[in-house]
């Protein structure tokens, strides 16, 4: 496509780079101007002299890149922020959060607020770097509702606070308990690692161990939302990982103990070094366990191009040609290259609910898959990348599959055979009821 309305003195092809460019960048010149199309560089070209244009176009979009290590995925660590977007977190208040450069910063709204998880979490290790102001006031918020009204209540306030008033600075408890040794938040990128495993909680800042809390009070917290503070003060946020504690297996390696077949299943389900080979289709094993809301984590390889699975959860009790419950799609298939556009739902999507942001996994290559329900509420990670939240507003469904409509009580999770095409490994599946 010519864009110039002056007879070109010359055009010019110059191969695209990177796998992911859409095609030729193609340059036409004339003595005042260059224009190009196709591809995404920035040209210098000479023509009696240089001409500088920088091309914008349209590339296939790519899922932010994970900040996690290989390890730490397969470890089970997921990021609650993205590093590009506030995908997954809602806000309590009308504190402005914006994101740039890969921080979480907030602005001062008419009142202080918390951004906060999609989902809660009951036992875990979190991650977070934060930055605060000289004289600020912010914090971490663990096990919360979503407005807390009380922190010696309803929740476990972590302050990030060098002058509060009752002495509660920097890594407190608020209402609960002070610090071991007097510590700065300020005017510096700091690290606050917690462990939060029952009732007792320890808090490292910058690796040194400043808080070993636990609560002794008759109704200690069990679970709840993570929350980000804005209370005065610039405060910036960033790395913000978590990985669930407490999950059980549900597979022990060696054979498939804890699972039943689903009656007139044409699939193959057997235990070959020590992963669920599943092929043929279509057919279910379903997990002899129920469970309602809960963290879930598995892997997951495709050893095909585009394979069609699922991992169904709250369902029924299967039987043959049916779909037993809500589906954690498996399907790495995209559209046009774009991995924005998922063909199929994509993995990490809740099938025929919500579609996947992206395809983040690659068929061949063993994926990590993390799914937490939380009432009609679940959030779905992808090698540790927030894929999906979907919240099932529907009515409940008068026959007890949530594919018919909202399903709030407890079912089996199965594992699906979809197709005579099916040829798929499962491994390390685990999961924790939440409390």
């Amino acid at each position: 496509m010519r864009l110039s309305s002056i007879a070109p003195v010359c055009v010019l092809c110059i191969a695209a780079c990177g796998p992911v460019n859409s095609g030729p960048i193609v340059i036409e010149l004339d003595r005042d101007r260059a224009v190009a199309t196709g591809g995404s560089t920035e040209v210098t070209v000479a023509e009696g002299s240089a001409v500088s244009a920088k091309v914008e176009t349209a590339l296939p979009k790519q899922p932010p890149v994970s900040k996690l290590s290989p390890a730490e995925i397969a470890d089970g660590w997921i990021q609650l922020f993205d590093g590009e977007t506030l995908f997954g977190w809602k806000s309590n208040s009308d504190v402005n959060w914006s994101v740039a450069d890969g921080v979480i910063t907030a602005d001062k709204g008419t009142k202080p607020g918390l951004l906060l998880t999609s989902v809660p979490f009951a036992d875990y290790e979190l991650r977070c770097d934060f930055w605060m102001a000289k004289g600020g006031n912010s914090g971490v918020f663990l096990r919360t509702p979503t407005v807390p009204t009380d922190p010696g209540v309803d929740c476990y306030e972590l302050n990030i606070c060098d002058t509060h008033p009752q002495g509660f600075n920097t890594g407190s408890f608020v209402k609960r308990q002070k610090p071991t040794n007097e510590v700065s938040g300020e005017e510096a990128w700091k690290t606050f690692y917690v462990r939060a495993d029952g009732p007792r909680v320890v808090v490292k800042l910058d690796g040194e161990e400043v808080l070993d809390f636990t609560d002794k009070t008759d109704k200690p917290l069990k679970s709840g939302l993570i929350g980000l503070q804005m209370n005065s003060g610039l405060v910036k946020f960033r790395n913000v990982f978590v990985k669930p504690l407490g999950t059980k297996d549900l597979f022990n390696g060696k054979d498939l103990s804890g699972w039943r077949e689903v009656p007139g299943s044409k699939s193959k389900f057997e235990v070959l070094d020590g992963t669920i080979h599943v092929t043929n289709g279509q057919g279910y094993w379903e997990s002899e366990a129920t469970f309602a809301n809960f963290v879930l984590q598995a892997q997951v390889k495709t050893n095909g191009d585009a394979l069609n699975s699922g991992i169904f959860f709250r369902g029924l009790p299967g039987k043959a040609g049916a779909y037993p419950g809500y589906e954690f799609q498996i399907q790495n298939g995209i559209k046009n290259g774009d991995r924005t556009q998922p063909a199929d739902f994509g993995t990490g999507a809740i099938f025929r609910r919500q579609a996947a942001r992206f395809v983040v996994s690659n068929d061949r290559e063993w994926t990590t898959l993390t799914l937490v329900a939380s009432g009609p509420t679940f959030a779905t990670w992808v090698n540790g990348i927030p894929v999906t939240v979907w919240t099932d507003e529907r009515q409940p469904a008068t026959s007890g599959n949530p594919r018919d409509g909202l399903r709030l009580e407890g079912g089996h999770f199965s594992l699906q055979g979809h197709d005579p095409t099916t040829d798929l490994d499962f491994r390390n599946l685990s999961a924790v009821e939440l409390p």
